[in-house]
């Protein structure tokens, strides 16, 4: 039998992966307080095989990054020792996990952030409100555009926040450069309105990621680090008018920093022939980056498989599939029908509802 390129091993830096499957980061909202619970340890060994490859949930970095109710830290040290055994389960099943660092930026609200101040942003101008999944409004508040001076702060809460993930027990980390957060609000030329070094051009506005990335590649070693990417994304009123160029010069720029991989997301589905198609438009950034690539965005197992085969990506991330079928390998492996996703619970409280009772093949 032909091997299943998906499930073929890769060894991506001093890791060795048995599989190419990925879990994909997937905020869930049931870390109360910001505090990571215990039944993330069981959510996270659910989805953990010998050799596999798993990234968290977006993980705040400061008091201050915060968008979401119920999101996990990792600026204190109790989040430090609260994450420390959901890294452990998912060690004991030999698998690799990764932190996701994120800041929200203007993706927030007064209530949210410390002593119901402004959001920080590049920019002083706000997101309109959004309709969320199930049906609310969701506001945002006005946010403040951070000073040249202030900016070395949050690149700081950056490289603090990866160091406490290392102390945790995390085999890295992965900076959260996607769907419209704040290192998105500095890349793209929608948001970013600043006139100074932060602003205008392409190398202007590429440098707070850098300046984030080299921080924490000193820290860490960049043996330990990725980045994820969404330069097609019109999230949260973030968008490019020149994506590929935006991509195309921080995919290049990212080798001098030696960092472990680049995960980028397609553009959107497109329809082709009345069926939808993942656009395979990430070649170019691809084939720029040295290291390690992980594509993302609509994948199904048989489309995964083709990438890889045809070598367009290293390794795949799977989102909404992985969160709906924890043995999503093994699934891949022997062309299981897969359980469906519920999306009026990707997002709600509950420790187990939508979170750990996703059936398994046996």
């Amino acid at each position: 039998m032909e091997p299943i390129p998906l499930l073929t091993p890769y060894k991506m830096g001093q890791l060795d992966l048995s599989h190419r499957v990925v879990l994909a980061p997937l905020t869930r909202q049931r870390s109360y307080g910001n505090i990571p619970q215990p039944h993330a340890a069981v959510y996270y060994a659910q989805r953990a095989t010998p050799g596999g490859f798993l990234i968290t949930e977006a993980t705040g970095v400061s008091d201050t990054a915060q968008g979401y109710h119920n999101t996990p830290g990792i600026w204190t040290a109790e989040h430090v020792e609260a994450w420390k055994p959901i890294v452990a389960a998912v060690h004991a099943k030999g698998t690799v996990i990764f932190c996701q660092i994120w800041h929200s930026g203007r993706v927030s609200s007064y209530e949210l952030q410390p002593g119901g101040k402004a959001p920080v942003s590049s920019t002083e101008k706000g997101v309109g409100p959004q309709m969320s999944f199930d049906g609310r409004l969701e506001q945002f508040s006005p946010p403040r555009k951070l000073t040249v001076e202030e900016i070395p702060v949050i690149v700081d809460d950056f490289r603090k926040a990866a160091r406490n993930a290392i102390d945790a027990g995390f085999d890295g980390v992965e900076i959260h450069g996607a769907f419209g957060y704040i290192i998105d609000q500095f890349l793209k030329d929608s948001p970013n309105d600043r006139t100074d070094e932060y602003g205008g051009s392409l190398e202007n506005r590429c440098r707070f990621a850098l300046e984030v990335v080299e921080a924490i590649v000193k820290e860490i070693g960049g043996h330990r680090v990725g980045i994820r990417f969404s330069p097609f994304a019109d999230y949260m009123e973030c968008h490019d008018s020149d994506p590929h160029s935006l991509a195309l010069h921080i995919s290049t720029k990212l080798n001098d920093h030696g960092i472990l991989y680049l995960h980028m997301i397609e553009p959107r589905m497109a329809i082709v022939e009345g069926r939808r198609v993942v656009p395979k438009r990430l070649l170019p950034y691809r084939e720029a980056f040295k290291g390690a690539f992980i594509a993302n965005g609509g994948y199904d197992g048989a489309e995964g498989n083709k990438v890889v085969a045809e070598g367009y990506a290293d390794l795949v991330s799977f989102g909404r599939l992985f969160l709906a079928n924890p043995d999503l390998p093994k699934r891949f492996e022997v062309g299981a029908e897969l359980n469906n996703y519920d999306r009026m619970t990707f997002y709600t409280p509950d420790p187990v509802i939508g979170y750990t009772d996703y059936p398994f093949l046996e």
